[in-house]
């Protein structure tokens, strides 16, 4: 059998002292000057710096082909808007190429531009119907989503 330890108190202790405990009435650290002092407010919690946000490789790739695509489709339809398909009964009309037969570039000019080759006189839906070869020239455009022919009277600039 065990005996037990001795109650009350240890012989073995330092009376008087305790090696960890804070001596009184002195800070346990030294003060450093900057920082409040002890049993003084703390400083205001400074809130953290937003992080900078970084476009990356991927989001630049996008917007560039973004503008790309945008660029195509304006660029389009500006060089499309001169084309035979626009033009109307009355609109004059140039012939960059007239020794072509499959685009011989007619665009839609206006009647005292020097360019102006040709008048539309007729203008008709599908390829069926012709022209009446002995009084007009025709152009007639398939392959798209309008097929057209154009009756085209020779003109001068006057």
């Amino acid at each position: 059998m065990t005996t037990p330890p001795p109650q009350g108190q240890n012989p073995f202790a330092q009376q008087g002292q305790n090696p960890y405990a804070q001596p009184q009435g002195q800070a346990p650290y030294p003060q450093q000057p900057g920082f409040p002092q002890q049993g003084a407010a703390p400083y205001a919690p400074v809130p953290p710096e937003q992080p900078r946000r970084k476009l990356s490789f991927k989001t630049i790739k996008n917007i560039v082909i973004g503008v790309a695509v945008v660029s195509v489709v304006v660029g389009g339809f500006i060089a499309s808007r001169d084309d035979a398909n626009t033009a109307k009964v009355g609109d004059c009309m140039s012939i960059s190429d007239p020794d072509s037969t499959t685009d011989p570039g007619l665009e839609v000019v206006d009647c005292s531009d020097s360019k102006a080759a040709y008048k539309v006189e007729d203008k008709k839906d599908g390829t069926t119907a012709g022209c009446d070869r002995t009084k007009y020239s025709e152009y007639t455009e398939t392959g798209g989503s309008d097929d057209f022919t154009l009756c085209l009277s020779d003109y001068t600039a006057k």
